[in-house]
This record gives C-alpha cells, structure tokens and sequence, in this order.
C-alpha cells in the first residue's frame, strides 16, 4: 500500500465520495485507514492505495508515498 494525497471539495471529502472520484475500488483501498484530513481548509486528504491505484490516481506532486511500518526503536522497556 502507498499514500497519496487527494483534493476534494468539501461535498465530496469522505471516504466514499474519494473513492467515486478517483474510480477506484474498495478492493483498491484501504477502508479501515480511511480518508485521513491533512489540510481540509485546502482540501486536502490522505488516502491509502494499493500500488497500482497510486500510480493511476496520484497526481504530480501528490504521490504515490511509501507507507513504511512505524516500529518502536531501541531495546523493550
């Protein structure tokens, strides 16, 4: 999975209403991520692909992003 970022405007910032615009699938994305607000005055938002999606649906500058795993670092407490 990758991150892209996506403009909406507001009648359309949801999950549902990303994924109509971009035509994507829900097989294409990831739901329980969700449609993450990052500057909704711009509307902007985050929106977890699929690698195939992200280069289909991110725009210039807009993605596709790495989504590495976040890990503790250094030894357990």
């Amino acid at each position: 999975m990758v991150l892209v970022t996506v403009e909406l405007p507001p009648a359309e910032a949801t999950l549902e209403g990303a994924m109509r615009r971009l035509g994507l699938s829900e097989d294409e994305v990831d739901t329980a991520y969700g449609l993450v607000p990052l500057d909704p005055e711009q509307g902007l938002y985050a929106l977890r692909v699929t690698e195939d999606a992200g280069q289909r649906v991110g725009p210039p500058g807009g993605g596709p992003f790495s989504d590495p795993p976040i890990e503790p670092y250094g030894p357990p407490h």
